[in-house]
């Protein structure tokens, strides 16, 4: 077997809400999907470039602190994205430098309490 891409599916609250998230990082929505009956979105495949996303509604409560998964997003200006983000209301955390980003990297955190990191290609 060889796998040609990996899209994570998260479990989240509100799908409507997070779709409004991830538009302030510049993702587009592809496909929604709503049950027979209902006019709730309850899936979404979110893409910017060549960055995917789906987005489904949880079944149960979300517990931010036990999201222990980090999503990586690359960028090509670290400060920009910051200042952007930041300038939308979305509270970036402060820029650092470690080892393997040298250019810097800042975390933001989504409406369910999953970590962003925002880093350099």
């Amino acid at each position: 077997m060889q796998t040609r891409q990996l899209v994570p599916m998260v479990s989240v609250k509100d799908v409507e809400r997070s779709v409004g998230f991830y538009e302030q990082l510049g993702f587009e929505v592809g496909n929604t999907f709503a049950p027979e009956g209902t006019t709730k979105t309850a899936w979404a495949w979110l893409r910017c470039g060549e960055a995917q996303l789906m987005l489904a509604q949880a079944s149960g409560a979300i517990v931010a602190d036990q999201q222990s998964v980090l999503f990586y997003l690359y960028t090509d200006d670290v400060d920009a994205a910051h200042a952007a983000l930041a300038e939308a209301g979305l509270s970036p955390g402060d820029i650092s430098t470690p080892f393997y980003a040298p250019r810097g990297e800042f975390q933001v955190v989504d409406p369910d309490g999953y970590v962003l990191m925002i880093t350099h290609t």
